[in-house]
């Protein structure tokens, strides 16, 4: 398998990803190819250490910051990191591509170049949704989309379900429509109008809406919202955790919410795997970032998601 890495991604790039390719690399039995993508002069102090016959390194021109305009960027910067990994990406060159970087670049740069799954239009950033019982659901959308029509939502449920069910081993996934009410005549224009929509829709296991309380309890195992909702839902999760944890609080479910479990989170609805990290990316999050790559590429994710959209297009 290949697993192409953009090295200039996140406040701690190149080390942190470098470090994390050096020991997967290194480990036993690894049946993976690296190819890392990054700046030769940010990538000189490593040079000897990846002369290695698992690692291939492709030196690029520039690379893409994280305050930067995404479009802009991507449009101006053609041979920066992102750029040019998204196109050995996109020529098959390689299997899957991350990068802990500018995720409004890795998302551009996808849709360019690697484009959409036939029927969807707009695709989808996810987060996990620990739950109690210590399996892992899924929230869609947490970015990628602030502002879409309920046809969107009902597609990102099937996108959340493929993705739950491939990667997350959960046979029958359960959806519920994020709302502020559970009844189904509650919520704002988009999921009064969504609703019915997820209703009839086949190859999904609707439940109805579901409110926030909701999202941890066991109760639902694809949480749909539109991108402002799911973000917010997101950060106000990361906040929590983070406070909880300055005041020495330990607790098993809690660990749960620690993003450096988890790596990273492909981007739904992509021909190909992409996946996004965290700014805040290190060596141990870049390597479960590594492990959710293979994940998704073993798992077949992408193949089930076109048949599913298939399906539903042809019914």
């Amino acid at each position: 398998m290949r697993i192409g890495i953009d090295a200039m991604g996140g406040d701690f790039a190149p080390k942190e990803c470098i470090k994390a390719v050096l020991t997967e690399a290194n480990t036993k039995d690894c049946d993976m190819q690296f190819f890392v993508f990054g700046e030769q002069s940010a990538l000189a102090e490593y040079a000897n250490d990846l002369q290695h016959p698992k690692i291939t390194v492709l030196f690029t021109g520039e690379s893409i910051g994280m305050g930067e305009h995404a479009t802009k960027a991507v449009a101006s910067k053609k041979e920066s990191s992102i750029n040019v990994g998204m196109s050995f990406l996109a020529e098959d060159k390689i299997d899957a591509f991350l990068g802990a970087g500018n995720t409004g670049a890795m998302m551009v740069s996808a849709l360019y170049q690697v484009k959409t799954i036939s029927g969807i239009e707009r695709p989808a950033l996810s987060s996990v949704l620990p739950q109690q019982s210590g399996t892992t659901g899924v929230l869609l959308d947490v970015g990628a989309n602030s502002d879409l029509k309920p046809e969107t939502l009902a597609k990102f449920a099937t996108l959340g379900s493929e993705y739950a069910k491939a990667v997350y081993g959960i046979k029958n996934p359960r959806v519920g429509l994020v709302n502020i009410g559970e009844e189904e005549e509650k919520g704002n224009i988009l999921t009064k109008s969504a609703f019915p929509l997820l209703k009839n829709q086949t190859g999904i296991n609707f439940i109805g809406n579901v409110e926030g309380r909701h999202l941890f309890n066991d109760l639902v195992d694809v949480a749909v919202c539109d991108g402002f909702t799911g973000n917010v839902i997101v950060k106000t999760c990361e906040g929590f955790f983070y406070n909880l944890l300055k005041r020495g609080v330990e607790d098993d479910f809690l660990t749960k919410f620690n993003f450096e479990h988890y790596g990273g989170t492909p981007i739904l609805g992509i021909k190909k795997p992409v996946i996004v990290g965290h700014g805040i990316t290190k060596a141990k999050t870049f390597r479960n970032m590594i492990k959710l790559a293979k994940n998704v590429v073993d798992s077949e994710l992408i193949s089930k998601i076109e048949q599913s959209f298939s399906e539903t297009t042809s019914s």
